[in-house]
This record gives C-alpha cells, structure tokens and sequence, in this order.
C-alpha cells in the first residue's frame, strides 16, 4: 500500500477515510464499472480466529458483508455480482460448520425472497454449482429465491453453492456429450458458444465474461472460480489483504479503479498497436 493510500485509507484513527471514501467514489464515478465483478470471500474463519470469536461468528459477519457489497454493486451499476459462497472442496470440512453454514445461507435465501429492496430493485437471485449435493431445505430455499426473482434483470446476483470450475467445464462437457449422442447437436456446431450454454445455471440467462475478479483475505489465487467466463476475459484480480468481514468500501472502490485503470492501459495498448505498423 502506498504512503498516499495509507494516510487516507488507514492512517491515523481512520480520521481521513471518509474523505479518501468520497475522491475514490467520485473517481470511480467518472469511468466505466465493470459489468460483472466475481468475488472470492476468503478469510472468514481467520478473522474469526484473530477477533477471538467462534468461526460461526465470523460466517455471520461474512454474510453482512455480502449483503452490503451487493447493495455497493446497486448503487454503481454493476449488473452481475457473483461470490463464492461454497466450493465443492468446502464438503471436506467439519460436519458442525457445514451445518451451521448451510442453515445461515438457507436463511439468508429466504429472506431474499421476500425483501422489498429485492424486490424494488429487481434482483435476480440464482445459485450455480452442483446444488442437488446440498441439504434439501436449502435446495427448497435456492428454489424459492430462484421463482420469487424470476423475469428480474435489474442485477444478478449469483452464489455460487457446491461449485467447482472444473466441475462446471465437466457437466457442460457431459451435457454437450449427451446432445451428441442424441443427434440434437451436430459436431460441427460444437463451438465455444454451445459450450458457454451449457455452463452454469442452467438454463436462462449465462453468466456473461468476467470484467473482474476480488480476493480477500491476503491470497494470490482465483481458487477455480469461474474460469472459463474469467481466463479468457483478460480480467484483472485485485488482491487485498482485509479479510472478508473486513472488507470495506474504500477496498471495494479501489478495486473498481483496480479494473478502470487496467481497461485504460489495454484501450492504450490497442490505440499504439494501430498506429505502429509491424515490422
């Protein structure tokens, strides 16, 4: 973090956030947002270990997180949000936490689908992943979001639940297969974009490309998230250090800038390929 960034982002008592808020909201303002911000929400239980509270507390705190970083992404635009709620090597971990993790995001579903700000603001609320793995009262509660939010287009917001990269890319390679197998779909039809339609969800509208991908917690990896609509998007990572209870809207903001500045330099790019002709 540079000297300029600390003074005003986490400098003494915080006295200057709010002014460093305001230029970086006002920055971001006067540039094009991306339209599709994937986030990994990494680092819940370690903060729940660093604030001395039970890793349940940290989860709880997560999911406030979320809910506040969707309403950032109303406010500026951003027509797709996706968060990595549960990835498929999440199975892996202790029965009590799993229990507890699929109970809050049930009721935060349920609580979705009956909001008045999702409903005014039209929020569309979908989950992808291999979701018939998870607990049937949170596949009622992912349909019940699903049907109460159905038509809605005025942002997307996506949990990814159960869900793998690789796994995705697989069952779109077995659905693919088995129109092939049926004669449905012809060999010379398969093409990146009979591939990116059978991608997660199923059916209605695809998850368009990736413009931007958000990592806390201090890793510098995309964890299988989202690779075929984030690999071959050139979308940049804006890797920070808070973790995810954490994460503000100063971080938030800086990482639209993080996307605003890259979009520059390839427009910039593209602009001196133009005008230089190859050698």
């Amino acid at each position: 973090m540079d000297l300029c960034r600390w003074l005003f982002a986490g400098g003494p008592a915080g006295l200057l956030r709010p002014l460093y808020e305001r230029v970086l909201n006002r920055e971001v303002l006067r540039a094009t947002v991306p339209e599709h911000v994937a986030i990994i929400q990494d680092g819940n239980r370690r903060y729940a270990r660093a604030a001395g509270v039970s890793s349940f507390d940290g989860h709880s705190r997560g999911a406030e997180t979320t809910e506040m970083v969707a309403d950032w992404c109303l406010e500026l635009g951003i027509k797709h949000l996706s968060v990595y709620t549960f990835s498929t090597e999440n199975f892996d971990r202790d029965e009590a936490e799993k229990e507890y993790l699929f109970e809050l995001i049930e009721r935060k579903l349920l609580e979705l689908s009956t909001s008045e700000r999702v409903h005014r603001r039209r929020v569309r609320v979908r989950a992808i992943g291999r979701t018939n793995l998870l607990p049937k009262p949170l596949q009622e509660a992912i349909r019940k979001a699903d049907a109460a939010t159905r038509g809605y287009d005025g942002m997307y917001f996506n949990l990814a639940l159960a869900y793998g990269g690789k796994s995705e890319i697989a069952d779109a390679a077995r659905s693919l297969a088995l129109e092939l197998k049926e004669g449905r779909l012809k060999p010379r039809d398969l093409n990146e974009d009979a591939v990116a339609s059978h991608l997660y969800p199923a059916g209605g509208v695809p998850l368009p490309r990736v413009d931007l991908i958000i990592r806390t917690g201090g890793e510098v990896r995309t964890s299988n998230f989202l690779p075929w609509q984030a690999n071959g998007s050139s979308a940049p990572v804006h890797f920070c250090s808070p973790f995810w209870p954490q994460f503000s809207r100063v971080e938030f903001l800086g990482a639209i800038r993080t996307f605003q500045r890259s979009r520059a330099r390839l427009a910039g790019s593209r602009r001196n390929q133009a005008g230089f002709p190859r050698l």
